[in-house]
């Protein structure tokens, strides 16, 4: 396959893929961060989040088991080569949750709503991208990596089972038992277990992030020109697909490039199955201000962070990288800090 198509173009057929299925698990599954948050915290609804759990609990079985069995290399990954930093983890985590509550999406969830016709989640992904770049690469690359220096290579372990498996514990043995514990626990509640919908569509999203590693490390391994070991993220793949499709020409596809457009086409072919696709546009000046700054402090965020909400919410976590927890609860926090800005403000209660 690789002969024919190339490998760039296989891991954008990976990617697409991938976020097909990501697609179709935000519109139809209703599989959103903010939303899951919103939920648990202004309506006592825990299944989004028993999802997120599914998701983890699925994707870390999954690529333990790829771990294992060779199929993939702990040390290819960008989460455990390189070593964490958790002062940057802290501040990118608790600025993307923040961004996340202003903007009422993450990237992940702005790529949903366009795919179902909101054309404000265009310019929110827009700027998104952009803002990633801007400290990714851009005029405030230097000034990220003075503050928050990036080492690579890293020689001690940076995750939960790379460290368990310099002490003799098989990968799958620690996936088996992290993620079936995980699984288990959000799979507990009476609710949840009356919603099969969700269950199906966290597990659909976990084994979307171990096919996006197990796809690319096999064309890394196969094939002849360098490939990346990847997953799916949402803030730097936003930008990798705005130069691509600036720069298409003499540019090549990419894991990136293909899980961004299969999120938007999942999503736009899953409105339509629902009969929820329309047209929508900011009518408010205040409000697309408050989504374009939550937007921007996203991307920053992210780059910081290493990685967004679904790239340290369940891509990093399938790892076990250190940094995994520790990001997924400051963005946490830091969209919870937002919704209670937007939805109750900081006064005190009267009286």
């Amino acid at each position: 396959m690789l002969d024919v198509i190339g490998e760039a173009n296989a891991a954008a057929l990976v990617g697409l893929v991938g976020g097909l299925m990501l697609g179709f698990a935000a519109r139809i599954g209703r599989f959103c961060t903010l939303g899951a948050i919103e939920d648990l915290l202004y309506s006592s609804d825990d299944r989004r989040i028993r999802m997120w759990g599914l998701a983890i609990g699925t994707a870390i079985i999954g690529t333990h088991f790829a771990l294992g069995s060779g199929l993939l290399g702990a040390s290819d990954t960008a989460y455990l080569d390189q070593v964490w930093n958790p002062v940057a983890t802290i501040i990118g985590g608790l600025l993307f949750g923040y961004g996340m509550a202003l903007s009422g999406n993450c990237g992940y969830g702005a790529l949903a709503r366009l795919g179902g016709g909101d054309l404000r989640s265009f310019l929110i992904v827009i700027v998104m991208g952009l803002s990633a770049y801007f400290v990714m690469s851009g005029p405030l690359a230097n000034t990220r990596v003075a503050l928050f220096p990036v080492e690579t290579d890293a020689l001690a372990p940076q995750g939960i089972s790379q460290l368990l498996d310099g002490l003799g514990i098989n990968y799958v043995v620690s996936g088996l038992v992290i993620g079936g514990l995980i699984l288990v626990a959000s799979a507990a509640g009476k609710d949840m277990r009356r919603s099969p919908g969700h269950i199906f569509w966290g597990v659909v999203v976990g084994l979307a992030v171990t096919l996006g590693w197990v796809g690319t490390a096999w064309i890394a391994a196969n094939g002849f020109a360098a490939e990346a070991v990847e997953t799916h993220t949402f803030a730097a793949p936003i930008g990798d697909t705005i130069l691509y499709a600036m720069t298409a020409s003499g540019t090549a596809l990419s894991f990136s490039v293909g899980s961004v457009v299969g999120v938007v086409l999942g999503a736009c072919l899953g409105s339509y199955s629902k009969g929820h696709f329309r047209w929508e546009a900011c009518e408010d000046p205040r409000e697309l201000k408050r989504q374009l700054l939550g937007a921007a402090m996203m991307g920053v965020g992210a780059v910081l962070a290493v990685g967004c909400s679904v790239g340290q919410g369940i891509s990093a976590f399938s790892l076990l990288a250190f940094s995994a927890p520790v990001a997924t609860l400051a963005i946490f926090l830091g969209a919870a800090l937002g919704l209670k800005q937007l939805i109750t403000g900081f006064a005190p209660p009267a009286g």
